[in-house]
Order: C-alpha cells, then structure tokens, then sequence
C-alpha cells in the first residue's frame, strides 16, 4: 500500500516538472511570430560575437539571450529564442535549455519595471518577507504577476551579492527597452521605502540607486567608521618608500 502511494506521488512530481518546462503556443508567444534584432542592436550581436572563436559561437548564447529579453521588453517568447539560436547557429534547443536553466531570463511577461526582491538568507533574516509583502499588497498583484498598466511586476532573486546592506531589492528597467536598459540595486531598504521607489518609478522619476540608509556611506558601518579612522602606519622595519 505504502509503496503504491509513494510511486504515485512520485508520477505527480514527475509529471509537474514536466508541465512546468513545456511550452504551450498562445497568441504572442509562439515560433510564428517574428522576431529579429533591431538595427541597432544587430550590431551589438557583431560585438558580442567577436569575443568568441568563430567556431565558438554558441558561448554567445547568454548575453545574445539577454539582449534579446532587453529588447523583448524583459522576457523571452519562443520566437527570441530561435532568433539567438540562428545568430549562432545551433539547435533551437540549446538556447532553450540555458534559457529554462538560468532565473534571470524570464519566459513569461513582466512589467517595464520588475522588481526583484532578494530572498536568501541574510535578507530574510533582515525582513525581505515584509519588502515583498509590501510591494505585493501596495501593487495589487501576486508574485509574478504584472499590473494592470503593464508598469510593475515582483519577482525573487536568490544572493544579489551585497548582504552587507540587506535587506535588498533589483529593479530591471524595460521603460525604454534596450536602448535605456538599467539594472539596479536598492540596499537597506524598508516596507516603506519600497513604497517610494515604487511612486518614484511610478512618476518617471530615478530613485538614487544603492544605500537606503543615510546614515551609511555606500558599505560602510551605520553612523560611520568607530575605528580606523587615520590611514594606517607603515610597518616600522621596512621603508616603504624604497619600493
């Protein structure tokens, strides 16, 4: 008996990942939609390429990916992965296996300004549940879903790398395409603050980028350095200003 219900429960499990990595054509995302690099960006793809071998071309496929999602508006239709594959010439496959791999390529719609809140460990420990619930409950949306103006959407991101200043959040910037395209980072933030960034945003207005906090200068200590507060003596048996 146990073993039936456990080979049962392990068919549901297999049978959602499954689910959850196909692809279902809808009405603007299907692989009869075309799609090419912009002028401008056709040659942005030359200049990525000539940092490959030629016979190399595949390693491209992650900044081309990322250059197509720019352009796409921050997320990735079927029809701009197989424009990346015939820039570097493999299987549709192969980009669709890095793009289904990596978080950064969404393969669903966000919103001109997605918010990606960070959620590992030393940000929760310092209250990135309540950023996210913030943003959830002030924008009217789910994780994941865009509003209703196509403005904003809220995602996670696991380690954004500067846990000093959690908690934090990412704002990828669509508004202007790839053209304009801004990735930044807002530390120290509050359920408030967040709030603000948001109307910022919201009014077409540039939120100073990094510390929330105004007490901290870029990483350093709240209210500022207690020590080493004088640059530090050379050591006294060796003259330095010989080197």
């Amino acid at each position: 008996m146990l073993a039936r219900l456990a080979s049962q429960r392990f068919l549901e499990i297999r049978q959602a990942f499954r689910l959850s990595y196909q692809h279902l054509d809808t009405p603007d995302n299907n692989p009869d939609l075309p799609l090419e690099f912009s002028v401008a960006n056709k040659d942005k793809v030359k200049e990525i390429l000539s940092h490959y071998p030629s016979n190399y071309k595949q390693s491209a496929v992650i900044p081309l990916l990322d250059l197509a999602q720019q352009q796409h508006g921050g997320w990735l239709p079927v029809s701009a992965m197989n424009a990346v594959a015939n820039v570097i010439e493999v299987a549709p496959i192969r980009v669709y296996e890095v793009a289904t791999f990596y978080s950064m390529f969404n393969r669903s719609k966000v919103g001109k300004y997605h918010l990606l809140v960070c959620g590992t460990t030393p940000c929760m420990i310092r209250g990135s549940r309540e950023i996210e619930e913030a943003l959830l409950n002030h924008l009217g949306v789910k994780r994941n879903e865009v509003t209703s103006d196509g403005l904003f959407s809220v995602g996670e991101m696991e380690c954004m790398g500067c846990c000093v200043n959690a908690p934090m959040i990412t704002v990828a910037d669509y508004s202007n395409g790839s053209e304009g395209y801004t990735y930044n980072y807002y530390e120290d933030v509050t359920p408030k603050r967040v709030v603000e960034i948001v109307e910022m945003l919201r009014r077409g207005e540039k939120p100073p980028h990094g510390t929330q906090n105004p007490q901290r200068i870029k990483c350093g200590p709240d209210g500022g350095n207690t020590t080493l507060l004088t640059d530090p003596k050379p050591p006294p048996c060796r003259e330095l200003d010989a080197c």
